[in-house]
């Protein structure tokens, strides 16, 4: 009993060398290549994430975790709100209360979602005349009553 023992440890020993040997080489590096993609797309939602708490007031950022949006008052339009998704998806604005259009602005590239929403967030409050140019409009639960049948 003691032999296999003492053979399972040698085994065991030989194993972690041989791992210490091509971690010091650097032979893993081909393996690694395969993971890199999702290492620095968990690393771009974390600084994304990060970010948005920056830019988000803790009453912003309490209303995001609760509800999944974030309210930002418009500067120009008195008892306007727009309603940032903080997942994707149509920017929705409320007049007085009551839903008067969707909109959808997306970046060129790809974007992690807490970017997406400082991004909404900056552009409202930066230049909102600009940012209703830029937009699409919809009316409001015209795109969710289109694919409620799927």
């Amino acid at each position: 009993m003691a032999e296999i023992i003492t053979l399972a440890m040698g085994i065991v020993s030989v194993a972690t060398l041989i791992v210490l040997l091509f971690a010091a080489r650097g032979s893993f590096s081909p393996l690694m290549r395969f993971t890199s993609p999702w290492r620095s797309e968990l690393a771009a939602d974390h600084r994304a994430r990060q970010l948005m708490r920056e830019m988000l007031t803790p009453a912003e950022y309490q209303q995001l975790v609760k509800f999944g949006y974030v309210e930002v008052a418009s500067p120009s339009f008195e008892q306007r709100v727009y309603r940032i998704p903080g997942g994707g998806g149509l920017v929705k604005v409320f007049d007085r209360g009551c839903a008067v259009m969707e909109l959808c602005l997306q970046p060129v590239e790809p974007l992690p979602d807490g970017d997406v929403v400082v991004m909404h967030k900056l552009m409202i409050l930066g230049n909102e005349q600009e940012y209703l140019q830029k937009a699409n409009r919809f009316a409001p639960g015209i795109i969710s009553l289109r694919y409620q049948h799927l």
